[in-house]
């Protein structure tokens, strides 16, 4: 069973930057899109980022775009989330996601914040005071 494992979190004031990152084991990383989702209290999980397999096709839900930036290192495995100017809004658990795009397919498909990932870590809580 592969492993997602998120690190990065915690208590922030708004306007600061904290970065996200996702170690994953147990598959072919490289050959993997990825994604971030998030879950704010009393609502449910949404997807907020997608990097293709390369990382040269990214996509950002709306209330995140222009202030988070996702990455991706393949010889480490890992993944990245950079987030800037941070608003309470943003307070949440931050999940990491294998998602259902792969190689030879190098993008985001139109229905990556939709389809179920393939897997999903255990999430990292991100707070954001005012």
């Amino acid at each position: 069973q592969p492993q997602v494992s998120e690190s990065g979190g915690g208590s922030v004031e708004t306007g600061a930057s904290l970065r996200l990152s996702c170690r994953v084991s147990g598959l072919p990383f490289p050959d993997f899109a990825m994604g971030w989702f998030r879950q704010a209290p009393g609502k449910e999980r949404a997807a907020i980022s997608c990097i293709s397999w390369s990382g040269r096709s990214t996509a950002y839900a709306d209330a995140v775009k222009g202030r988070f930036r996702v990455s991706r290192d393949n010889a480490r495995d890992t993944l990245y989330l950079q987030m800037d100017s941070l608003q309470p809004e943003d307070t949440g658990s931050y999940y990491c996601a294998v998602l259902r795009d792969r190689r030879p397919s190098d993008y985001c498909s139109s229905a990556w914040a939709l389809d179920a990932p393939r897997h999903v870590g255990q999430g990292t809580q991100v707070s954001v005071s005012s």
